[in-house]
């Protein structure tokens, strides 16, 4: 077993990077995640990489695509205006199918907001970063090691399905200290690269990397391709934990740093003789929804609780995922607010006691 080492969240994202032989980062600074380009700019020259703050997040992003279409394992990272700049560049990168990771770690909004922990991007992650029909993995750490495990995992899932990974985490996860295991990712099977733009040498046809198709009917066949790719991740790639919900009737659903805290409100609720559990999605897209609505079927589960630190962003697709089966209710802080155990105890408690839709 791997030692221990005591680790910012952002730093772990940082150090993940480099043990996954990303030798590339391009950036633009913005709190709360500017450990993270801190970390590459001392660490990467050492290992023949670069670390390059880009005049602006725009020019950041169009770096990624540059060098994922060379074939490089690439990353950017920012918070949730910058990541708002770089929605077209995203939008180009999903459109030419090149795999890269984009870390987001989320501050308080719209505008500029404030630079306190939130959850408020997550319907631009899941379902509108970048114009088009497109969709990107996005992957949802709750603990500063889920910030290493998942980046590693992330660069992998970008390489197997050509497409960009989004770690979405927040102020907290990326300014709080833990006990990181750095080597407890699993190790999966890579495929070749051999679409990349690297040279031929005469021995394969040019290899083009394109996002423009002027015939509608080569660019619907492409995005059909896409969908179903999309599908296949759907099936194979879906992860979630489940916490107490064999004989819940009150299931919270949470991710992030909020899941942590409802957690514990969960544990304070079962003293108190009432039935919580807690379920927690890690990919955000694809949502676990097959999963969720398994839950929804048993006849012990009265009443789902969404709790987020946004005014609700995660409700209907809850709602989605077991064919409103059962009520569906929120309690969520905002604005860089962060629920406490006891609150949300309070909100177990009134839904526990009360029927009815929102």
């Amino acid at each position: 077993m791997s030692e221990k080492v005591l680790m910012k969240g952002n730093e772990a994202i940082a150090e993940a990077t480099i043990r996954a032989g990303c030798k590339l980062f391009f950036g633009y600074p913005i709190t709360p995640q500017n450990e993270i380009p801190e970390y590459m700019a001392k660490n990467m020259p050492k290992i023949g990489g670069l670390c390059l703050q880009a005049e602006s997040e725009v020019a950041a992003i169009n770096m990624v695509l540059g060098a994922a279409a060379a074939g490089a394992r690439v990353i950017t990272s920012s918070s949730s205006p910058g990541i708002s700049l770089k929605g077209e560049g995203i939008s180009y990168i999903v459109g030419s199918d090149l795999p890269c990771v984009i870390v987001n770690v989320q501050r308080g909004g719209p505008g500029l907001g404030g630079i306190q922990p939130a959850q408020s991007d997550y319907n631009q992650a899941t379902k509108a970063l970048g114009h088009g029909d497109m969709h990107i993995i996005v992957l949802a750490p709750s603990s500063v090691q889920e910030m290493a495990t998942l980046t590693g995992e992330a660069f992998d899932l970008a390489d197997i399905y050509r497409m960009p990974v989004m770690l979405l985490a927040d102020g907290a996860l990326g300014q709080m200290m833990e006990p990181v295991d750095l080597e407890a990712k699993e190790k999966r099977t890579l495929p070749p690269k051999d679409w990349a733009c690297t040279g031929h040498g005469g021995k394969r046809p040019y290899n083009v990397v394109n996002s423009l198709y002027i015939q509608p009917d080569v660019l619907e066949k492409t995005i059909i391709e896409r969908f179903k790719k999309y599908d296949e991740i759907k099936q194979k790639e879906v992860k979630y934990e489940e916490y107490l919900t064999d004989d819940a009737e009150i299931i919270l659903v949470s991710y992030g740093i909020t899941a942590r805290i409802a957690k514990t409100a969960v544990k304070h609720a079962r003293t108190m003789g009432i039935k919580a559990g807690l379920f927690r999605p890690v990919t955000l897209f694809p949502f676990p929804s097959e999963q969720l609505d398994r839950l929804a079927d048993k006849t012990s589960v009265k009443t789902f609780l969404s709790v987020e630190m946004n005014m609700g962003q995660m409700i209907n697709d809850i709602k989605v995922a077991i064919n409103c089966k059962k009520d569906v209710y929120h309690f969520g802080r905002t604005g860089g607010v962060i629920p406490t155990p006891d609150e949300i105890l309070e909100n177990i408690k009134k839904y526990a006691a009360v029927g009815g839709k929102i």
